[in-house]
């Protein structure tokens, strides 16, 4: 009798940890379903091809044990909501860039990019190894949230524009699309900020409800079309200089995963970290290639005093976001002091590099 009230006792408590580890989320037969909602649409360049790719290495490095299904903007969640349906499990995992929730906490355009700020390679760096993931933790952990960089569209360039841009004074009264500190950045500059996903930007710019639209570069804006309405393509931008991509998945889910699983995830984040950037970047070349010489697109560069404004703008704009929130403040403090080491780093290594380049390329091409 004492053998099987154990047993019974053992099988019940089995079956009770098995209910609260596998929670929410589909299992059958050993297989874990989660949903992925994204704010891109569905095999968008590298934003959509790359959030695909992270459901196909978890399925593959998991032997099929955790399965992602991926519904892109609008069609599960709109595309603005992604951050809230994770949060309230509609979805176990999203993929976003964290600054479209500042108005969750001024903290979060730290954790995509912030204008006058770091690229995508720095940016990177400080998640890994700067102190950015912990700070990230901390933030995401208030909502219930836990987040991977996964993915960058890199350097952002300036934007299409209906009119070309000579001094400031065009700025004045510009409707245009730029979210973000960016957005905050150009109304200090006199032009009106307004915020539209992806999918919105092409029939708005058509409308005349936008005079200029800042997506990302060459890569996906050709695929948007926008040089179909807009011929003045403005680069490089400042408000963007590295804009990085989160994978954000429900906490107390993942927590619930086994730990081989939990490492699976990570992992797949990691590895479309550096790879959406690899495709972006050769994207971009083959595009802007395409842009210039078969649509005609008029490349400019923003004259002086309108970069100059931009910069100083964009300096206050983040100095003043650290003082609305201890928290960001924090954030802040450990951002600047990083940004500060790796600039003096810069003209040693990259940016040394690429502009001696620069300029032997342009005395071989005269």
């Amino acid at each position: 009798m004492k053998r099987r009230g154990f047993l019974k006792k053992t099988i019940v408590a089995s079956t009770v940890a098995a209910a609260t580890t596998l929670s929410a989320p589909a299992i059958s037969k050993g297989r874990i379903r989660w949903k992925m909602v994204t704010c891109w649409p569905k095999n968008f360049p590298a934003l959509g091809t790359g959030v695909q790719r992270i459901a196909d290495s978890i399925y593959a490095m998991s032997d099929g044990r955790l399965e992602i299904k991926v519904y892109g903007a609008g069609e599960l969640v709109p595309a603005f909501e992604v951050f809230d349906a994770v949060r309230e499990g509609i979805a176990e995992m999203g993929h976003d860039a964290p600054y479209y929730w500042i108005a969750k906490h001024s903290a979060m355009p730290f954790f995509t990019c912030v204008p006058g700020g770091l690229t995508a390679q720095e940016h990177a760096s400080w998640i890994y190894f700067g102190g950015g993931q912990k700070l990230w933790d901390e933030l995401y952990s208030q909502f219930g949230l836990k987040a991977f960089l996964a993915g960058t569209g890199g350097s952002n360039v300036g934007g299409w524009f209906r009119k070309e841009i000579k001094s400031l004074k065009d700025l004045q009264g510009l409707r245009m699309r730029m979210p973000g500190l960016g957005g905050e950045m150009l109304s200090r500059l006199g032009a009106i900020p307004i915020n539209l996903p992806g999918g919105e930007l092409l029939p708005a710019l058509q409308s005349g409800a936008l005079d200029a639209v800042e997506w990302i570069a060459p890569y996906n804006d050709l695929a948007f079309g926008f040089h179909k309405i807009a011929k003045y393509y403005y680069a490089p931008g400042i408000q963007e200089p590295g804009s990085a991509l989160g994978l954000t998945v429900n906490l107390e889910v993942y927590n619930n995963l086994p730990i081989d699983l939990q490492h699976i995830i990570k992992s797949a984040a990691e590895n479309e970290a550096f790879k959406m950037l690899a495709e972006m970047t050769a994207g971009n070349a083959f595009s802007l290639d395409v842009l210039i010489n078969k649509h005609k697109v008029i490349l400019k560069s923003f004259p002086n005093d309108v970069t100059d404004a931009m910069f100083s703008a964009a300096l206050d704009i983040v100095k003043e976001k650290a003082e609305e929130d201890p928290f960001t403040k924090k954030v802040y403090n450990n951002w600047s002091e990083y940004r500060k080491k790796i600039t003096k780093l810069a003209p040693l290594t990259e940016l040394g590099y690429m502009n001696l380049r620069s300029k032997f390329t342009n005395k071989i091409n005269e």
